[in-house]
């Protein structure tokens, strides 16, 4: 049985990962380089090897999630996050720099949502899908709290400092993990997802499981394309359409308010929709908002409502990231299946950013915003296609 101890206890462990791990290179990135000497080209491939590690770490992950529960597997995530903040911290040569981010990477994989969807599908079945939206209203506060906060400590004792109470900070979510049950509650799989308003969904046929995974991964790994080049480069893009320094800055910002809205949203009347309806819908917002990013040069409203409208649509792919694949496998075996499809999406969010770079320089923000548009278009087509194959009817016998 999920309690409500339970949501909280996971979503303050989630708020603290996302904030000390994810979201650590967005603050300390510049000062990393500046302390060190070293170019930003260096500082952040240390963060897209992380990312290669969480891919490459994913499947066994999973898999050790539907074996053992989530415990184990979350408190050893804990142990690598403090060992990868102490180390970049402390750490003085360029080996010891990727030392710390292959460390953060296994980390992030053993602490971040999708480890913790694993784990709370593993406790609750379909039960999880509340569970899984109401934590990610933790995660989505993370840049919130932790930018400014980590700001502050650097300006006040240094950087050294800043990194070492971010482990501090990993410490704390140690004993949290800890609290996880100590042996998995066993879901009754045979209560299917359902809603008064939505039909019942059983784990689907061997051979519709195949298809609808792999929709589900072109899905997850085209949302994690533009998720990556966004968070990089969303700035950059509202200035290349026009708008002008803090402008830019400040209408970025927006992302989050529009995050969190939508999480609430589904957190409150989520339960009374199909999962696949929704990634539909926020999938077809997502388009529009690439749309209308185009009049941003010319209306701060349509820059507003883009970043808003793109936000949104995120903060509610986040949640069926972790909600659809109930629609399709058996909760017993949700670690390791979705381990397995989440891995292309890894690999591919770490090459975004790099890549997206160059098409800015070369291409320009609005040959970049088309490609968003047609990456966005890409995944509206794919949830069609899923939902077409989860609601159809088994052949007769």
């Amino acid at each position: 049985m999920i309690t409500t101890g339970l949501v909280i206890r996971l979503g303050i462990a989630q708020l603290i990962s996302w904030g000390t791990a994810y979201y650590l290179i967005g603050n300390f990135g510049t000062r990393l380089a500046q302390q060190h000497g070293w170019s930003e080209t260096v500082i952040y491939a240390g963060f897209s090897l992380s990312l290669l590690v969480m891919g490459a770490v994913s499947p066994l992950c999973g898999k050790l999630i539907d074996q053992h529960g989530g415990r184990k597997v979350m408190a050893t995530g804990s142990i690598f996050h403090i060992g990868g903040c102490v180390t970049l911290a402390w750490g003085t040569s360029l080996g010891s720099y990727f030392v710390a981010w292959l460390l953060l990477g296994i980390a992030m994989r053993l602490t971040l949502y999708d480890a913790a969807f694993a784990t709370l599908a593993r406790i609750g079945g379909a039960a999880a899908r509340r569970s899984m939206g109401q934590i990610t209203l933790f995660g989505g506060l993370a840049s919130t709290i932790f930018w400014p906060l980590g700001h502050y400590i650097d300006a006040q004792f240094g950087l050294t400092i800043a990194l070492l109470s971010y482990a501090g900070f990993a410490f704390i979510t140690l004993p949290l993990h800890l609290s996880l049950p100590r042996t998995t509650i066993k879901p009754n799989h045979d209560q299917p997802l359902s809603t008064p308003h939505t039909p019942a969904f059983r784990p689907l046929p061997d051979r519709q499981q195949v298809l609808c995974g792999a929709l589900y991964a072109v899905i997850m790994s085209l949302i994690n394309i533009i998720n990556a080049a966004m968070s990089a480069h969303m700035i950059a893009l509202l200035a290349g359409l026009g708008l002008i320094g803090a402008q830019a800055i400040n209408i970025a910002s927006l992302r989050g308010f529009g995050q969190l809205a939508s999480r609430l949203a589904d957190t409150l009347f989520g339960r009374n929709f199909n999962p696949a309806i929704v990634t539909i819908s926020a999938a077809l917002l997502l388009t529009l908002a690439f749309i209308v990013g185009f009049a941003s040069g010319i209306s701060l409203w349509a820059a507003a409502v883009f970043t808003v409208s793109f936000g949104a649509a995120n903060g509610v792919l986040t949640i069926t990231r972790g909600t659809l694949p109930l629609m399709i496998f058996d909760a017993r075996h949700y670690g390791k299946r979705v381990g397995s499809l989440l891995l292309p999406g890894f690999i591919l969010s770490a090459l975004a950013p790099s890549l997206f770079a160059m098409a800015m320089t070369g291409l320009g923000a609005n040959a970049v915003l088309g490609i968003l548009c047609v990456l966005s278009l890409s995944t509206l087509i794919a949830s069609g296609v899923l939902y077409a194959q989860i609601t159809k009817k088994p052949p007769a016998p």
